[in-house]
């Protein structure tokens, strides 16, 4: 008997416009390590270490007692949704009512929803740099061009409105925003913002802002949402999440808030994807959103001591540059002219920072991200989302692997 003929695997076109994402393959490759008993820093996950908060929790808890473990509507149970629009008209002063919003499969399908509902084959996504490693995928698997806005090192990394309008084309459909800014921290000024929303609206473009690290700002700064200003809501759209502020990741619950028509088509693509977000996680979020928020200043203000020692250890490392950081709770560090990249650029060897990140990993046994990722190359992004000693040990061996 003939042995049957393999088939031959042939992906949709659509399969080859994304990548795995590089944040995924660190904590892959970290893995690897610790599965042979090696000790490794990570500074490449994105999340925070404290445990979500109890009252949280226990809204969980309260939620399987009482079989709350059924489908739920598409775009969340209504008290969530009506509680999210209380929450972001306490915290940011805007208006937004329930048809207005929808619940989502943690921030990151708001966005991806948001941009596979607005962006046709052909337009064009104004996306600042450093970006976020997931928008351009985004991007490129709805269709769109992603037309990058280099910020400037100089200026800490925020985006002005002039780079934005230098960019607009009649093809300029959608300017996507994260601020605070993954990876470097900066912070969009908040008068910038409304500059941008009026070349926004001047040009008809939508303004996608993603919300995810609001709370976690640094210094004076306080929480600002493009969305409250006067006119906002016609061009706006807000993409927020629970993961990072109430430290609860693995829940995946985020939201979306929006003119009706943009929500009832993100609705409508949900309904045919994951239906809803997960029945308990939406009652945890619903305490998140009610609750008290003291638990979300006693993080934000561990990570500013963290902050301090990141940047009073990087400091110390030979060649080591950063912009400190304003909000989130990672450090962009350029690392072209440590010791270790000018010798490979000596001897004539790959220097890039994709190299760079498995030597580091191989050799010093810490896991960052490098700057390729995020539209930056000659950079490094590490997460201070780590305890003090970690932090500590962590850059002690970043200095002698930068220094060799």
């Amino acid at each position: 008997m003939q042995p049957a003929t393999q088939p031959t695997i042939q992906l949709a076109e659509r399969a080859e416009r994304i990548s795995l994402s590089p944040t995924g393959a660190v904590l892959i490759a970290a893995e690897r390590l610790r599965a042979r008993g090696i000790d490794v820093v990570n500074f490449g996950v994105g999340e925070p270490d404290f445990p979500t908060p109890e009252h949280i929790k226990q809204a969980a808890v309260r939620a399987l007692e009482q079989n709350f473990t059924k489908y739920t509507p598409t775009p969340g149970i209504s008290p969530l949704r009506e509680a999210i629009c209380q929450w972001h008209r306490r915290e940011f002063g805007t208006d937004y009512q329930l048809p207005e919003s929808v619940i989502t499969v943690g921030g990151k399908q708001a966005l991806f929803n948001a941009l596979s509902m607005l962006v046709n084959h052909g337009d064009e996504v104004i996306l600042p740099a450093p970006y976020w490693v997931s928008f351009p995928d985004m991007i490129r698997y709805a269709g769109g061009e992603a037309r990058i806005v280099h910020t400037n090192a100089g200026d800490g990394f925020r985006l002005r409105a002039a780079q934005v309008e230098a960019l607009v084309t009649p093809r300029t459909k959608v300017l996507l925003v994260n601020s605070p800014n993954n990876p470097t921290g900066a912070v969009v000024p908040d008068e910038e913002f409304g500059r941008m929303l009026e070349l926004c609206q001047r040009h008809n473009i939508w303004l996608l802002t993603d919300e995810c690290y609001s709370h976690l700002l640094f210094g004076d700064l306080k929480p600002f949402s493009v969305a409250a200003l006067p006119g906002a809501k016609g061009n706006v759209i807000v993409a927020g999440s629970f993961s990072k502020t109430f430290a609860m990741t693995g829940w995946r619950v985020g939201f979306a808030l929006g003119p009706k028509p943009i929500i009832d088509a993100m609705i409508r693509l949900q309904s045919q994807s994951t239906t809803n977000a997960t029945s308990i996680s939406q009652y945890a979020a619903l305490a998140a959103a009610t609750g008290p928020m003291d638990c979300v200043q006693a993080m934000r203000s561990e990570y500013e001591q963290r902050r301090a020692v990141v940047l009073e250890g990087l400091a110390a490392i030979p060649g080591v540059v950063c912009s400190p950081p304003e909000g989130a709770f990672y450090a962009f560090l350029n690392v072209e002219q440590t010791p270790r990249v000018r010798a490979l650029r000596a001897r004539n060897e790959v220097a890039d920072t994709a190299r760079l990140v498995v030597d580091l990993l191989e050799e010093g046994h810490v896991a960052a991200v490098h700057g390729e990722a995020f539209g930056a190359p000659g950079y490094l992004r590490i997460s201070f989302a780590n305890s003090l000693e970690r932090i500590r040990e962590g850059l002690s061996r970043m200095k002698a692997f930068l220094s060799a």
